[in-house]
């Protein structure tokens, strides 16, 4: 049903569009033509009126449709306009008038087919077929037909079908498509690939893990039609003085007959002033700029967020996977009450086996590379962001920081608590394992500082970001060291999942916006509280994708700053926008007072300069492809 709706909706578009093109043809034949027989002296005033009324049509239905709103729209300034001009026998100023809207419907159906083809030429990247091998056997199938679970083989040249894992060989795939990178990603067995990414070296095996709209390249499409939909703030001003503009000129035209019953003055300035350059030129502006962001391997979700990040003053950013890599690494073990170093790692291991947690990740792929397996852990419970329950034998097992424990009234020796404070001095984070109320041991681990960090955070500085804070739920001495290294001067650390949200909630206020950076698996709620929620390495993860407003599908920070640049640069082509088409309007209403135009002239004069700011707003696709602003 809903396709079938969309199917009408498309072909009622399809018509008004061959409606439009054959009534562009037949004014600008009509009006080349009466302009060559006027030489002979032949009157086409026929045809001219007939053109006039056909170009009336569309415009007085649409201002029909917005007064039934109660919206004044800038259809009912034109069709005011090209009544007068019928009414007053201008013909060749109604064709003018006729010719300047239906070039401004067709320039912005032209804007919308372009982000439509957007959408079309990442649905090309996505492949029609798959091959999926069962046993010996490897059979090609649509890729409708593929199930989660299914084995499919993937070689040379091809692109995944579907997101999955690779269980068998191994390949250099190009990202590019959903991350903007240029470089390939080695991916082997255990390592996760995406519908679409294309293999440029090897062949693989890999297992189907999700399929259909669930995919990250589905979810980016979606994404990439959605991200027109809102309007900027700044779209919506300009929406309400468009109505008391139309609501002033219309009093004001009213006036001027009133005063001077000069209804050639009044048409001449009803001609000049109905131009709608600017509600094309500004929405236009947008889809240019968010298009180039798409190009990056950013994912802006509305102009709104757009223009939100020049207003950015204060930016609060998670510490772990986006300040840090986030890749933690086993710095650090040590065994308590008798227990064996294998015993002590295989129940830790047994504990955060199910965790999506980094600290996991890193004990997990410790435990791997010292070939343990581990053990069999009944009753998991995780309290997110502060530990892990579940039980072994019949014992209670924790695992998690010291506070954690201590909050479960398990206490530490003297020298266990030393142990641990010593680790913390380093800049390490200890996790604690018990067993019956006892600690058995603890591991400490580190994370190393992105490469890009120190200089982001100073570049963010100079684009007008005042306030920059780093939160962590690690210790105070791991915080302090990060943010003395990346140039951060406010930090809070041990930081659980509800202080995050308290921490943004007394941030939040009217005059300025809050930005949250975060890698999307824990900061899910804070990224959805922040005025602008900014989720990094968001390639597969699907609470980055659903909650946050813009979304770097690359794990970099690099695009960063460039996106505030993006951001400046379209506000300040918006702005230009505003001036040419007020300053325009004041040109032509000086010189229809003065007398040097009259109706005709005053058609001429509109269709001429309503191009100006359309034509201003096509900087934005010179964009350069990786970051940086072309402003040439």
């Amino acid at each position: 049903m809903k396709h079938r709706e969309g199917k009408t909706k498309e072909q009622g578009l399809d018509l008004l569009l061959a409606f439009d093109i054959l009534l562009l043809g037949a004014l600008a034949l009509a009006f080349a033509t009466d302009f060559a027989f006027g030489f002979y002296g032949i009157n086409l005033e026929n045809i001219l009126i007939l053109v006039s009324l056909a170009g009336l049509l569309p415009v007085l239905m649409s201002a029909l449709r917005a007064l039934w709103r109660r919206r004044l729209t800038i259809d009912l300034l034109a069709s005011v306009a090209l009544i007068f001009s019928l009414a007053n026998r201008e013909w060749h100023s109604a064709v003018f008038i006729s010719l300047m809207l239906v070039c401004a419907r067709l320039f912005a159906r032209f804007t919308d087919k372009q982000a439509r083809k957007a959408i079309e030429s990442l649905l090309k990247l996505r492949p029609a077929k798959a091959h999926v091998k069962s046993g010996d056997k490897v059979k090609e199938v649509p890729i409708e037909e593929i199930k989660v679970g299914d084995l499919l083989q993937v070689s040379d040249g091809e692109r995944v079908p579907v997101d999955g894992v690779v269980v068998e060989g191994r390949g250099a795939l190009d990202q590019s498509s959903l991350t903007g990178e240029s470089l390939p990603q080695n991916k082997r067995v255990g390592e996760q690939v995406f519908e679409s990414t294309l293999t440029i070296e090897g062949n693989f095996v890999m297992k189907a893990t999700k399929v259909g709209e669930d995919t990250t390249f589905s979810k980016i499409v979606d994404l990439v039609e959605k991200s027109q939909q809102g309007k900027a703030p700044i779209t919506s001003l300009t929406d309400k003085f468009s109505s008391w503009y139309i609501f002033l000129i219309i009093l004001g035209s009213l006036a001027i007959y009133f005063f001077s019953h000069n209804s050639k003055l009044l048409l001449s300035v009803l001609l000049v002033t109905c131009a709608d350059d600017v509600a094309v030129a500004i929405p236009l502006a947008f889809t240019a700029a968010i298009g180039a962001a798409a190009r990056w391997g950013v994912i802006i979700k509305g102009s709104r967020f757009l223009e939100g990040l020049t207003k950015v003053k204060t930016l609060v950013a998670d510490k772990t996977g986006t300040i840090t890599q986030g890749r933690l690494e086993i710095k650090n073990s040590a065994v308590f009450a008798g227990a064996s170093e294998n015993e002590f790692l295989s129940l830790l291991g047994g504990v955060v086996i199910e965790s999506s947690h980094p600290t996991a990740k890193a004990i997990l792929g410790f435990l791997k590379k010292k070939k343990i397996e581990p053990a069999k852990i009944d009753g998991i419970y995780e309290e997110s962001g502060y530990g892990i329950k579940g039980y072994f034998g019949g014992e209670q097992l924790y695992a998690g920081r010291p506070g954690f424990l201590k909050k479960y009234q398990i206490s530490f020796s003297s020298e266990e608590n030393s142990a641990f404070e010593k680790e913390e001095n380093l800049g390490r984070s200890v996790i604690v394992l018990s067993k019956s109320k006892k600690a058995i041991g603890f591991i400490s681990l580190a994370d190393s500082v992105r490469h890009n960090s120190q200089r982001v955070i100073k570049e963010l500085k100079v684009r007008g970001v005042k306030d920059i804070f780093m939160i962590t739920g690690d210790n105070e001495k791991v915080a302090e060291n990060v943010a003395a290294e990346v140039g951060i001067s406010e930090f809070r650390a041990n930081f659980l999942p509800d202080d995050k949200l308290e921490f943004l909630r007394k941030l939040l206020n009217k005059k300025t916006k809050v930005m949250m950076l975060g890698d999307g698996v824990n900061d899910a709620p804070a990224l959805v509280l922040a005025d602008i929620g900014c989720a990094m390495g968001a390639i597969g993860t699907e609470a980055a994708i659903e909650s946050a407003d813009i979304v770097l599908m690359k794990d970099d920070l690099e695009s960063l700053p460039h996106l505030f640049d993006l951001a400046d640069y379209t506000l300040k082509v918006i702005r230009q926008d505003i001036f040419i088409w007020g300053a325009s309007n004041f040109v032509g209403l000086l010189l229809v007072f003065l007398g040097v135009l009259g109706p005709l002239g005053a058609a001429a004069f509109n269709f001429l300069t309503d191009f100006l700011p359309l034509i201003n707003s096509l900087k934005l696709f010179r964009l350069h492809q990786h970051g940086r602003i072309s402003k040439k």
